[in-house]
């Protein structure tokens, strides 16, 4: 993969799994340097009610590379919930980020010179760790493919306008 401008960055998405134990991750991937840089930083530093940022750790002490900042859309509803988000989900995507650097789709060289942002959701009824984990890695590594590749294709997005759903609503059902 050819070495990105400092200012270039890399948006990916991925839902991963069904029910409670789904794993949802936007990614940022980009230079130290750049604007990823300067958000990654200013994310860590500004902390908001519920929302700390972490830096991903493969174990303690040793932080996944490129250094990646897990960042949860949910506030923890409950003490399980939280652990969910710090236990497995947090392992999953630092597990994800080093499957990315070992596949090539990051390379050696940005792991020392990129970051990447995580957007995480946990459900707060995750009730399987093991699931969890397993979900936030593949939707992990799928994300930063996704990112590195541009996708999704334009035309892809344009065959689905008139389809548009999710996991949690379809046009036209009764909730």
């Amino acid at each position: 993969m050819p070495e990105a401008h400092a200012s270039t960055v890399q948006i990916g998405e991925c839902f991963e799994g069904s029910g409670v134990n789904a794993a949802h991750i936007n990614t940022v991937l980009g230079h130290r340097e750049g604007p990823a840089g300067s958000a990654w930083a200013t994310a860590l530093a500004s902390p908001s009610q519920g929302h700390v940022p972490f830096v991903a750790v493969l174990r303690p002490s040793l932080p996944v590379k490129p250094l990646t900042l897990f960042v949860t859309k949910a506030a923890p509803a409950n003490d399980t919930h939280g652990l969910m988000q710090w236990g497995p989900a947090q392992a999953g995507v630092a597990g994800g980020v080093a499957d990315a650097v070992a596949e090539g789709i990051i390379t050696a060289e940005q792991a020392d010179t990129h970051v990447v942002i995580a957007a995480v959701w946990v459900n707060p009824g995750a009730d399987d760790a093991d699931e969890v984990y397993r979900n936030n890695r593949s939707a992990m590594l799928t994300a930063l493919r996704n990112g590195a590749n541009h996708l999704p294709q334009l035309d892809d997005v344009l065959a689905a306008r008139h389809s548009v759903t999710n996991p949690f609503y379809t046009p036209g059902s009764k909730a």
